[in-house]
């Protein structure tokens, strides 16, 4: 192994915020392409995540910055870092 001190780096995407009831975490929704194996046609493909927001920033509709952190709760691992569009409603 490595003696370096340098911090792996986290792994950071980027979503819309779906739902926003929970006290300090939203849920956001990141969608990626992956080609079929076999037919080569790209598909959307969604993952939904749990991220900690510790001010209650985000409304429904923002487009988001997460990164990975900690488990926070069973289903929360992630941290919004910024918002990086607000929702026109």
């Amino acid at each position: 192994m490595s003696d370096n001190n340098e911090k792996q780096a986290l792994r950071t995407v980027e979503g819309r915020v779906v739902s926003n009831k929970m006290d300090k975490t939203v849920t956001v929704l990141v969608e990626r392409q992956v080609k079929h194996a076999l037919y080569g046609k790209y598909i959307k493909r969604s993952t939904k995540l749990h991220a900690h927001d510790a001010d209650n920033a985000c409304n429904e509709g923002d487009v988001v910055r997460v990164t990975e952190i900690a488990p926070m709760s069973k289903t929360k691992n992630w941290r919004v870092v910024e918002i990086v569009t607000r929702s026109a409603g």
